[in-house]
């Protein structure tokens, strides 16, 4: 018999009236299983005598968008989120998130959970956090424009090496030619020390026709 997968039907979060809903992009996350961060969540969570069960979910409205993984087909929760976001009575004074007991390494709990009138919005956290995309589909579009840039500078750079071939080949050629112009004395002797660097001018003719024999064969 298959084992039917149960959906969460509300958020546990108190004064949170999201319900599950495939249309809506409100994604449900259910508490963490690890000790130390469950019993943050639920520290969090602020309900007297609350005790979360296998099918107790908290809706994303609840956490930053830092706290999310987009990189994948579905948003993920990183494994240091906890939530911050919630609309608490102004009476009662905030609860800070207790750092020592969360892993250390990329924390995404900020220093002060914010209240219902200054939260930052989505968009607005998106746009300071420009590393982080909306969805899967903006993620592969930017990876799309990225692999036309790398192509588009993989040409740049043969182009180059092809200019710089064809100039090495130029310059070897009117080496060639000064030295054979010297060797049946049509120019005066030395004329190639003047007009060669030093680098060069030691090579010997027959040299010069090797490395330009070479050129052609590489072309």
């Amino acid at each position: 018999m298959r084992k039917v997968r149960e959906m969460p039907t509300n958020c546990a979060a108190a004064g949170c009236a999201a319900t599950y809903n495939k249309h809506i992009n409100v994604s449900f996350h259910r508490f963490p299983l690890d000790p130390q961060r469950r019993k943050e969540w639920i520290r969090l969570v602020r309900r007297k005598n609350f005790v979360p069960g296998k099918h107790t979910f908290l809706c994303s409205k609840h956490f930053e968008a830092s706290c999310f993984d987009l990189t994948g087909q579905t948003r993920r929760l990183k494994m240091d989120a906890v939530p911050t976001i919630f609309d608490f009575c102004t009476q009662l004074k905030p609860m800070k998130p207790k750092s020592r007991n969360l892993p250390k390494k990329n924390s995404c709990i900020p220093t002060e959970p914010s209240d219902t009138k200054s939260n930052v919005s989505c968009q607005q956290v998106l746009l300071e956090h420009s590393y982080a995309f909306r969805s899967p589909i903006e993620a592969k579009k930017r990876i799309i424009q990225l692999e036309k840039e790398i192509a588009s500078l993989r040409r740049k750079m043969k182009n180059c090496l092809q200019k710089e071939r064809r100039a090495t080949r130029r310059w070897f050629k009117i080496t060639c030619l000064v030295k054979s112009l010297e060797a049946n004395n049509i120019l005066p002797r030395g004329t190639s020390e003047h007009i060669l660097p030093g680098a060069l001018n030691d090579l010997t003719l027959q040299n010069f026709k090797i490395l330009i024999q070479d050129q052609q064969d590489q072309t």
